[in-house]
């Protein structure tokens, strides 16, 4: 199975769907990405693009509002906070203050652009 996902006029990812091998295949039985997309736009118009459920292509899995970065050919979460900034080898959005790594639970706080220990804020 192959997974492929619609994009607006934006490059936001719109949904994400699960394609029959046999729709992505040429006739040696190999994968091909346009083939896929073919079967999509034949079934439902639009713009698509495949996903890798393990993040082999794309580096990462698209998500409903992922935006799809033709620069780095990657899907890419949405901005958490807006201090963050992208990593363009992983996709991947990072704090500007890494977190720590004492094995502790942190959220990040925006206003101070700090990690701050969330253990006394737990609740059982």
């Amino acid at each position: 199975m192959a997974h492929f996902c619609e994009l607006d006029e934006n490059n936001v990812v719109q949904r994400v769907i699960v394609v029959a091998n046999k729709d992505t295949s040429d006739a040696n039985g190999n994968e091909v990405e346009s083939i896929g997309v073919a079967f999509c736009q034949k079934l439902f118009g639009g713009n698509w693009k495949q996903t890798s459920y393990n993040g082999n292509i794309r580096k990462n899995y698209a998500g409903i509002g992922y935006v799809y970065d033709s620069v780095i050919d990657a899907f890419v979460p949405p901005k958490p906070y807006p201090s963050w900034v992208l990593d363009t080898n992983t996709a991947q959005w990072k704090p500007p203050v890494p977190m720590p790594s004492d094995g502790a639970m942190y959220s990040w706080d925006e206003a101070t652009q700090s990690w701050i220990s969330t253990a006394g804020s737990l609740t059982v």
